[in-house]
């Protein structure tokens, strides 16, 4: 988990004080909110996409905006799947839940490359 929008992408390229980040520890899923400080999550998602090492991973907008556009923003950066967080803490903690069982369970994932040095 990463404050905002400049430590993700940090963390994404192994910048600052993620440069020892390798393969092994990258998600298995990004669950990205929009509303992030410093970038927002429309601009990672752009940097994300745009990169070779990353563009294939699973991009979840959750976030609390219910601006259409944002909608049409996210799918059109490509991200996989756009959730608007519950309201209240119990729903969004099963929203969560459901989320995490279908990645986990049912979503099979982009062959990772071998030997990459990206």
């Amino acid at each position: 988990m990463v404050r905002d929008g400049q430590e993700a992408l940090d963390y994404l390229f192994m910048r600052e004080k993620y440069t020892d980040n390798g393969p092994d520890r990258m998600p298995a899923v990004i669950l990205l909110d929009i509303k992030l400080p410093k970038i927002n999550g429309l601009e990672v998602l752009k940097q994300i996409r745009a990169n070779e090492r990353t563009k294939l991973f699973p991009v979840v907008i959750l976030t609390s905006s219910k601006e259409e556009q944002d909608l049409i923003n996210g799918y059109s950066l490509g991200c996989n799947s756009y959730v608007r967080k519950p309201v209240k803490f119990q729903q969004f903690s099963e929203a969560i839940k459901s989320l995490g069982l279908y990645r986990l369970l049912m979503n099979e994932p982009p062959p990772k490359k071998e030997n990459s040095n990206e």
